[in-house]
């Protein structure tokens, strides 16, 4: 049984160093410590973070370390990358690593090496993606295949969605991607409106092929194709699954050797790197997406051996466990500057609040301290002219973290110098404000002062890298994924499974029947009579 976690000692002395903390600012840190801003840095994996301007000091990290220590985050993460089941509610293992582990590497789970069986599949994806983007594979008529629409939802949307955005510049233009998550028939309208369904070829990603939202949109897709290719054999041209249920997949008309499979000892939202990732590949190709593992496995690597105080990913989970307990944040903005990532804090949003959002510890207690903070975002510079207002003038302290390039893809004029400028302008206001005094020096109206006085002391990260490549791209996913479990063993929860989701899906498997009968209404009255108002409209 583990001790609880706020009467560890450790825990205790970071809570009286925090109380020490509260009033000292970042404008205080900085001139104590000329070399501040070299010190508080980690590199690698391509990623290099700066996390000086946080509110803390050398004492902050020090008892940071031996709150995770003390938590066994070491031995924590060695239980996940050998296969233990710690996945406690489902006893399953934890194995995303095992998705991007070279030949030779052995992962056992159940005395069973997995890495075989992960290759076996990468290479059949390979095959299948060269096929379709040579020309090879073709449609029921004879036509080439020109699109492709990924129908999933969570983890099997979020994770291709970001990536085939991240990676766009690396994708083979002549293909036409669309995703279709959403079981509101306009998602699924919208994404084929200009398509012909004799040059599209559907993706359909459900584990067990019985996902309600993902296999409604398949059969409305499978509608929509024969509506213009007639003969149902025809589906085995048009239609490919991402699954492991062979007798379901059959059933929908789909040759089961276009069947990909995973394993339970994947996640939804540590998925993109699996079978799941076949629109990436047949995006960008075989090469780069196994650079896209290399960059997974880089960070991997990383985080099981590197110390923790020079460990990016243990950093950034410290760093988010100590602003969420002892200062009462609640967000975490993620701010990436690179047009690229624009879906990649939606991306994170399910890593994250899916993870963390646990209420009972992993012995079932419920737990009395703060769990799973908000992550949310938006591209910069898009979100400076939109929320930055309150991050730098509101009331509430919102951890940020900056992302950012030195060169970009796409060189045009002194565009990516302005927008650089802005990463380290934004980090600089945030840290360091503008007291009183400096508003008055210039000359602002007495009434005007208290406006626009900026408090300043507001904490960020940086994190730069040279470029935006399929490997940088793993490496900053997998740094997100390992930052969350240090937060997950932290707070010890059970950061793999989502029990969560369930309630809500129940209850609506429940209210279909209701809408298609006269079915008696045994719900709240607020429930009964929104239900018996929307059947009266429809």
């Amino acid at each position: 049984m583990s001790k609880h976690l706020t009467s560890l000692p450790e825990w205790k002395a970071l809570a009286a160093h925090a109380a020490e903390l509260k009033n000292v600012h970042l404008r205080e840190l900085f001139a104590k410590d000329s070399s501040r801003g070299t010190k508080f840095t980690a590199e690698a994996a391509g990623l290099y973070l700066d996390y000086s301007k946080n509110r803390i000091t050398e004492e902050t990290v020090k008892l940071l370390i031996a709150l995770a220590e003390a938590s066994q985050l070491k031995a924590r993460t060695e239980a996940m990358f050998t296969g233990e089941k710690i996945n406690i509610t489902e006893n399953r293992a934890v194995l995303h690593v095992a998705l991007r582990a070279p030949k030779t590497e052995k992962i056992l789970v159940d005395g069973e090496d997995v890495v075989p069986e992960v290759h076996a599949v990468l290479e059949k994806m390979a095959g299948f993606a060269e096929k379709v983007r040579s020309g090879a594979w073709l449609g029921y008529t004879g036509k080439r295949i020109k699109n492709i629409v990924n129908i999933g939802i969570g983890g099997s949307d979020l994770g291709p969605v970001m990536a085939y955005e991240a990676l766009k510049h690396y994708s083979n233009r002549d293909l036409t991607f669309r995703f279709v998550s959403n079981v509101d028939g306009t998602d699924f309208a919208e994404a084929v409106h200009d398509l012909n369904a004799e040059e599209t070829l559907f993706l359909v990603a459900s584990k067990t092929f019985t996902t309600l939202e993902t296999m409604t949109n398949a059969h409305s897709a499978r509608t929509w194709a024969l509506a213009t290719l007639k003969q149902t054999e025809a589906i085995a041209s048009h239609f490919v699954a991402i699954s492991t249920n062979e007798k379901e997949v059959a059933k929908f008309g789909i040759d089961t050797q276009n069947m990909f499979g995973f394993w339970d000892w994947v996640g939804g939202r540590y998925s993109m790197d699996s079978a799941i990732g076949l629109s990436t590949m047949l995006a960008i190709g075989p090469n780069n997406f196994r650079e896209l593992l290399d960059g997974f496995h880089d960070m991997d690597v990383h985080f099981r051996t590197t110390p923790i105080e020079k460990n990016l990913p243990a950093l950034l989970g410290l760093l988010s466990v100590w602003y969420t307990e002892f200062f009462d944040a609640q967000t975490v903005a993620i701010l990436p500057y690179d047009q690229y990532l624009k879906r990649f804090p939606a991306y994170l949003q399910q890593l994250t609040m899916e993870s963390n959002g646990k209420h009972v510890t992993l012995e079932g207690k419920t737990v009395d301290y703060q769990t799973g903070p908000i992550y949310w975002g938006e591209p910069g510079t898009n979100g400076q002219h939109s929320f930055y207002q309150l991050i730098h003038q509101g009331t509430r302290l919102i951890p940020c973290d900056f992302i950012g390039f030195s060169k970009t893809l796409n060189p045009l004029g002194n565009h990516h110098d302005l927008l650089m400028a802005n990463v380290f302008a934004q980090t600089e206001a945030l840290a360091f404000g503008k007291t009183a005094e400096e508003v008055k020096a210039e000359g602002v109206a007495d009434a005007l002062v208290p406006h626009k006085v900026f408090e300043g002391n507001r904490p960020s990260n940086t994190i730069l890298a040279e470029k935006l490549t399929p490997r940088l791209l793993g490496s900053l996913v997998a740094l997100y994924e390992h930052a969350v479990f240090t937060q997950g063993v932290i707070w010890q929860i059970d950061s793999f499974d989502q029990w969560g989701v369930e309630l809500g899906k129940v209850l609506a498997s429940r209210i279909i029947k209701e809408i298609a009968s006269d079915t008696e209404l045994k719900h709240d009255s607020s429930t009964n009579n929104l239900i018996t108002r929307y059947k009266s409209k429809k």
